[in-house]
């Protein structure tokens, strides 16, 4: 039987995303600074192994190891010229593992630096950044592409409009937001309806939320509901830090439980979100009680 697309499985299935690749890559040898993507030319195996534990854990949707992936990226490794060749091998290795019920994710990140007039890269540009990223995510074999952890609606919008020149396949666009004042925004001061209705103009298929700074789990599900309100009943995705983050001796923590987490999946899933995920400090411990919950 052929395998539902993405947005047909949101409207019937419970879907659940992966959790974080770079804590992952640490507890593998992973030098801070170091780039992630090379892993994906030198140490395969280890990058199969992060996907296949959280396939193993229940998540259908795989992402792949490119967040860092795009050019103004690589660049500063030194890299630009491993584009198409690591992006297309980050989204085999994520194949290799996804199945026949499960969905590579094709992963792009901000590009490091400012929209004009803040910095010096034009909305064109940047456009042309992304397609070369995403053409060789879809290449490999990606089933959805996502652009996340955006602080800037334009260059998340830049983003799903790269995609949508170069695929047909859904684009899943996510912001990471901030709480002030009583008030969700992202970096750049937009609010969560402005932020999630310039997404789907854009032309995402399904918009939500990554990471957070300094995000408690209960403003997580307030996010959650400022997410489904503005998102009129189109498909919604969360994607939560293992709670907010601590400093410990001169290292960052983050302390949700598994079980803890697996109470907000609940939570998100009952309150409309279609596509439960994690992020920061999250493992395939916490993605296995998210999953069964």
């Amino acid at each position: 039987m052929k395998k539902p697309s993405l947005a047909e499985a949101c409207q019937c299935a419970d879907l659940t995303c992966d959790g974080a690749m770079g804590t992952q890559l640490i507890e593998r040898g992973m030098q801070i600074g170091e780039c992630g993507m090379l892993w994906n030319a030198e140490r395969p195996e280890d990058i199969k192994s992060v996907h296949q534990a959280y396939r193993s854990a229940g998540c259908r949707l795989i992402t792949t190891n490119s967040f860092g992936g795009s050019r103004s990226m690589l660049e500063r490794h030194g890299l630009g010229d491993k584009v198409a060749e690591w992006n297309r091998r980050a989204a085999e290795l994520a194949a290799d593992v996804a199945g026949p019920d499960g969905w590579v994710i094709g992963d792009v990140g901000p590009f490091g630096d400012f929209l004009e007039p803040m910095g010096d890269t034009t909305a064109e540009e940047l456009e042309g950044i992304f397609r070369e990223q995403i053409s060789a995510l879809v290449e490999g074999g990606a089933d959805a592409i996502l652009v996340e952890t955006m602080s800037d609606p334009g260059e998340l919008c830049a983003g799903i409009r790269a995609a949508r020149a170069v695929t047909d396949l859904p684009v899943i666009a996510t912001y990471t937001f901030q709480k002030s004042a009583g008030e969700f925004r992202t970096m750049m001061g937009t609010k969560v309806a402005e932020a999630v209705k310039a997404a789907y103009d854009a032309g995402a298929s399904i918009v939500g939320a990554n990471c957070g700074t300094d995000l408690s789990l209960a403003d997580y599900i307030e996010l959650a509901k400022e997410i489904v309100a503005a998102a009129g009943g189109r498909p919604t995705i969360l994607q939560p830090n293992a709670g907010a983050p601590q400093q410990v001796d001169g290292d960052i923590h983050y302390n949700a439980t598994p079980e803890e987490m697996a109470g907000l999946a609940r939570t998100l899933r009952g309150l409309g979100i279609a596509i439960v995920g994690g992020c920061c400090g999250t493992s395939p411990a916490h993605l296995a009680a998210m999953a069964q919950a």
